[in-house]
This record gives structure tokens, sequence and C-alpha cells, in this order.
């Protein structure tokens, strides 16, 4: 079985991306009773980045997807989503080396995001920094009055 093989994992996936559900964020993490390079569906949620910052473990590494409202003015309204790539400060060596790789793979699946942000400490999941990021690489910014760039 392949890293990301589990048919949750996509179904999961199009929870998120879909305006109708409530699902907003879901996390995967590696299947540790097995010790392999498995993934699973670890959880999910209907918050927000705050609420998903409350499941990361600092012994593991996982992967994060998050829908993400974006207002840019007072008649339009866009949806963006981020994937987060968390490895704990306490993560072991193997899967920290393996990360990079493993990620590549996991984007053929997760492939639609706007920014991706990599994480090893709560505190890199800023809510404040993650909207500017996706307001930068969203393009055009037609409500500088209220921007921070």
């Amino acid at each position: 079985m392949g890293l990301c093989d589990n048919p949750e994992i996509k179904q999961a996936y199009e929870d998120v991306r879909d305006d109708k559900s409530e699902t907003t964020w879901i996390l995967l993490e590696y299947d540790e009773s097995s010790k392999s390079d498995v993934l699973q569906v670890a959880t999910k949620g209907s918050g927000n980045i705050e609420e998903l910052k409350t499941h990361l473990k600092e012994d593991a590494a996982a992967f994060g997807y998050i829908r993400v409202p974006m207002a840019n003015d007072e008649l339009s309204q866009r949806t963006k989503f981020v994937l987060i790539s968390w490895c704990g400060p306490k993560a072991k060596v193997m899967r920290r080396a393996k990360l990079g790789v493993q990620k590549s793979e996991l984007k053929k699946v997760l492939c639609s995001f706007s920014i991706e942000v990599p994480a090893d400490d709560v505190a890199d999941l800023n809510a404040k920094e993650i909207l500017l990021l996706l307001k930068k690489a969203g393009g055009a910014n037609y409500d500088r009055q209220n921007s921070d760039y």
C-alpha cells in the first residue's frame, strides 16, 4: 500500500473543497501502529487554523489541509486552500528525513492549494500571517487600504 492509497484521504480532501460541507480542515498522520509510511485521516473539523493546531503533536509529522474564506471586498468572497507540512520538534529522525520525499507524493492527491506552510512549531501557524500570505499569493489587491502589504 502506498503513502496515500487510502480512499478516505481523497474523500476527506474533496469534503474540505466542497463549499457545502461543514468540514473546513483535515489532518493526515502516519499510521504508527503499522510502523509504515502510510497516511491516514487522523481527524477533521469545521473550525479554523486555531482548531487544527490543537491536534498537532510534538512527536509526530503530519499534513494539514484547510479551507480559508477570503473576503476580498464587500462584494466578493473567494475560498483559498492551505497545505500545512507539520514536523513536530520531537519527531523521529527517520520521519523527518523522509518527509520531503513523501510530501511530493502527497501533493499528487492534495493537489489544489494556494500556499504551503511548513511548520515545526505551532507559532509558525499564525492565522494573520497565513492570511497575509494568501493575499500576496492572490495577485492583485483591491483592498489596499485595509492591507498590511
